[in-house]
């Protein structure tokens, strides 16, 4: 049961953002300690990951704005996309859903905050039940402590003679291991938008903010 937690944690932990989490205050010796937001912004830490394509900024858009497109790249090694219902506008909410090799399907919703054309990218994402729905992590098998409001910025920048720019970042990792898992599964996932566009693409590297 750990190894599959660990598992889906690995696949969904790749794609998202964790946003920023209100620390609530904690006592030790029954004396309370109030987190400060400079002290809750040195307890996390962000993933950042940059990649450069030989393709068009308005061609790799298209990867995160229309179904057909999605379906190509998002999900992990060994995973596929049967659904991408997507609403993509300022407020709107997509619907994703990747399935795993035993055909398990896994839900998630995108609430878009931003969205500046050919630019950036800003949603929230959640797990969600097959109709559309926001789920408890816990309910689909993943650990307590994954949390919800998952936050993911993508800002694309135009580089060369028709080449892309895409940097992912995901917010707000408190501990190493979803960190990790996190670098681990959206690799994959850009691998595999990589080789949608034809292969031809730059690993810049990963980095820490």
């Amino acid at each position: 049961m750990k190894n599959k937690a660990k598992s889906a944690g690995a696949v969904l932990a790749g794609l998202i953002t964790i946003g920023a989490l209100a620390f609530e205050a904690n006592s030790q010796s029954e004396v309370k300690k109030f987190v400060t937001q400079d002290e809750q912004k040195s307890q996390t830490k962000d993933l950042v990951v940059t990649r450069n394509f030989d393709a068009p900024v308005a061609e790799v858009w298209k990867y995160w704005a229309e179904s057909e497109y999605v379906k190509k790249w998002w999900s992990p090694t060994g995973f596929t996309t049967p659904l991408a219902r997507m609403d993509f506008r300022e407020g709107g909410t997509s619907l994703v859903c990747m399935r795993s090799p035993d055909g398990k399907d896994i839900y998630s919703i995108w609430t878009y905050r931003k969205i500046a054309p050919l630019e950036l990218i800003e949603f929230i994402h959640n797990l969600a039940d097959k109709d559309g729905n926001k789920a408890d992590p816990i309910k689909v098998g993943l650990p307590p402590d994954f949390p919800p409001d998952i936050r993911n910025v993508i800002a694309f920048k135009a580089v060369g003679d028709n080449k892309t720019e895409m940097t992912v970042t995901e917010y707000g990792y408190t501990s190493d291991q979803w960190y990790n898992l996190s670098k681990t599964g959206l690799e994959q996932c850009l691998d595999k938008m990589a080789a949608a566009l034809g292969g031809k693409h730059e690993r810049k590297e990963d980095r820490q903010k």
